[in-house]
């Protein structure tokens, strides 16, 4: 079993066009949404749930009114400013947590003199399974404001390598998220194979160098794709000849291409316009990919 993952080093570079391309080119892969913060690969592949689950990580601190006795000792133990105190002084106010500003640190719960405090499990988001026309989807999505997204993502993961495992499907092909922080470094260790979408701009240069370096440190073997690289030819032969001394290998450019937007906009992959330059760079860029999963 092979695991693709696709990634960029900031939003909006177009990795997932580029791994949406990749499952309707792939034979039934199974298909695993890790931008958990911002998840956008259903928008494309209009997935048909079959299982959804609840997501619990982490606390949040909740007073009990009727066993509170005011005394505002929360209050002067917080450090994120997470106590409200409603009225103006301890002993007549009444005392609330905002649950957004809660980081479940537990120091009100473990100083409260009456045990007034309860500290239950944090409902964070939800995972799902779906089937789509390309094959079953694992995906999730997580609550505003909620944290541990990493967490998240290894739930995603480990589903979606349980469905490969039970249905025999012998390709993982994984959206990751932008960036280079916790939910990325929770989608790619362990990766066959990571492809790095960056596009030929300063900011575009910056951010590849930053990923080619984490996935340099847990030495799994990277390609790049240069998007849009004909915006600025030049700057794309230049990211081309940093990924190669940074250990990565060039797999492909994809051309700006009108016909991407078209299908974002019909909630449909780029291979529905088998005709556009993008698609026939996709398919260009996908033989590539498979000849470095072998």
């Amino acid at each position: 079993m092979k695991e693709l993952v696709v990634v960029s080093g900031k939003g909006g570079a177009g990795k997932t066009s580029i791994a949406a391309a990749f499952v309707a080119l792939a034979n039934q892969p199974v298909i695993a949404d890790c931008d958990v913060d911002a998840a956008d690969l259903h928008l494309v592949l209009a997935p048909r749930v079959k299982e959804r689950h609840a997501f619990y990580s982490g606390h949040e601190a909740v007073i009990c009114q009727a066993t509170c006795v005011q005394c505002g000792g929360c209050l002067a133990h917080c450090r994120f400013d997470a106590i409200v105190m409603h009225g103006k002084r301890a002993g007549e106010a009444t005392f609330t947590i905002d649950p957004v500003a809660c980081e479940g640190c537990g120091v009100c719960v473990r100083f409260c003199p009456v045990q007034a405090i309860n500290f239950p499990e944090r409902l964070c988001g939800e995972w799902m399974i779906s089937d789509t026309d390309y094959g079953p989807m694992a995906h999730a999505r997580l609550h505003t404001a909620a944290e541990n997204s990493g967490k998240l993502v290894a739930t995603v993961r480990r589903e979606a390598k349980k469905i490969a495992e039970e249905k025999d499907h012998a390709l993982i092909i994984v959206d990751g998220p932008p960036g280079i922080g916790c939910p990325v470094i929770a989608s790619v260790t362990g990766a066959t194979l990571v492809l790095a979408v960056t596009e030929p701009t300063v900011s575009g240069e910056h951010d590849l160098e930053r990923l080619l370096a984490l996935t340099r440190h847990f030495n799994i073997p990277t390609a790049v794709c240069v998007n849009k690289w004909d915006i600025n030819e030049k700057m794309t032969q230049r990211l081309e000849e940093r990924a190669q001394a940074a250990g990565a290998i060039p797999a492909g450019r994809i051309r700006y291409d009108v016909a991407i937007t078209t299908a974002q906009v019909r909630a449909h992959t780029v291979m529905d316009f088998p005709e556009s330059d993008a698609a026939q760079d996709a398919n260009t860029l996908w033989a590539r990919i498979q000849e470095m999963l072998v």
